[in-house]
């Protein structure tokens, strides 16, 4: 069979992301997406309906001012800006690739600051400043399973960072009946206004300072079934069918 019908789908694509792709290099433009990236996730905040679950564990340490690290996976990042309190500032772990700089200078907007560094990836740097500001008493929030996945799969960079700063893990996701899981790697989910969301918070995850790599590698464990768990919750709650997790590597043991 010939392939010039695959690779007339594969031109296709390339002719109609490409020019997106010319445009956000341009500094104007990509601070005008970001300005309106913003005002989306605004827009859909105010016009659906949202049930918070179990919001009264985030609260408890938000009355006391003790800091934790939210955690919540890749594909369920764009609506997790609505679930703060804004009278807590929060540190979002954002990567140092250029969709990385579109998502900082995006929830920017929204009164978010964000650390440079990868919870998997040149962690030394991003670890350090993410551990300072958790000592300080600032929050911490980090997508386990990104810069790049593999999906809905927690690596060891939120597990450290918890365990030097002595501060939980809290695992939190959304869910909402209208909207479209996107074919990328984290099947990323984009709402739709006028839906019915939900905000599911888990049971806060402690880390000991003296953790050995086995108790590391069950508290990573810990916050990976957590995460999935609460998806699936949420995703039960608004009728929306659950994203299974990426294939578990192989061990080379």
């Amino acid at each position: 069979m010939s392939p010039r019908p695959s690779w007339r789908r594969l031109r296709k694509v390339e002719t109609s992301v490409s020019p997106i792709k010319r445009a956000l290099k341009s500094e104007r433009v990509r601070l005008f997406a970001c300005w309106l990236g913003a005002q989306y996730i605004r827009l859909v905040g105010v016009t659906s309906r949202w049930q918070f679950v179990r919001n009264d564990i985030p609260n408890e340490y938000w009355e006391t001012d003790r800091p934790f690290i939210i955690a919540f996976w890749h594909g369920r990042f764009l609506m997790m800006p609505h679930c703060w309190n804004a009278k807590h500032q929060i540190h979002m772990l954002i990567s140092q690739h250029r969709d990385g700089r579109l998502i900082a200078d995006t929830i920017a907007h929204l009164g978010i600051h964000t650390v440079a560094g990868s919870s998997s990836k040149g962690g030394a740097q991003a670890l350090r400043a993410m551990v300072k500001l958790l000592k300080s008493g600032e929050c911490i929030g980090v997508t386990p399973d990104g810069p790049r996945g593999p999906r809905m799969r927690a690596s060891e960079g939120v597990i450290g960072a918890a365990r030097l700063s002595g501060a939980p893990i809290i695992p939190a996701t959304y869910s909402i009946n209208r909207g479209r899981n996107l074919s990328s790697w984290d099947r990323f989910l984009v709402p739709w206004p006028f839906g019915r969301g939900v905000i599911v918070w888990g049971q806060p995850i402690h880390v000991a300072r003296d953790a050995d790599a086995e108790a590391l590698e069950a508290a990573r464990l810990e916050v990976e079934t957590a995460l999935n768990a609460i998806t699936i919750e949420a995703d039960a709650l608004t009728n929306r069918p659950t994203v299974s997790p990426a294939e578990a590597e192989a061990s080379t043991a």
